[in-house]
């Protein structure tokens, strides 16, 4: 089996509620997040239609990552935590 993982960290299993923020507060849309790294997560939604390339993903304790979509299907998106960039 080839192993074709492009992370630079590995993302373990997760089962967290949150919401995506956009346009400055304005919408918000409600997800889980289905699996995380420092670096990222995969996120669900209902549909990601409506969902923007950069958005802000807050978790129910309150923390939150600025994102940027890497990968979309009609209900997930993977996003890459922009907060978590090394300069």
């Amino acid at each position: 089996m080839q192993n074709d993982e492009k992370r630079r960290e590995p993302r373990l299993r997760a089962l967290k509620a949150g919401r995506a923020v956009v346009s400055g507060g304005y919408s918000t849309f409600d997800c889980t997040v289905r699996n995380l790294s420092a670096g990222g997560a995969k996120v669900v939604f209902e549909n990601t239609a409506d969902i923007p390339a950069h958005f802000r993903l807050r978790f129910e304790d309150g923390t939150s990552h600025d994102c940027e979509v890497r990968w979309r299907t009609p209900r997930e998106v993977g996003v890459q935590f922009l907060d978590a960039r090394a300069g």
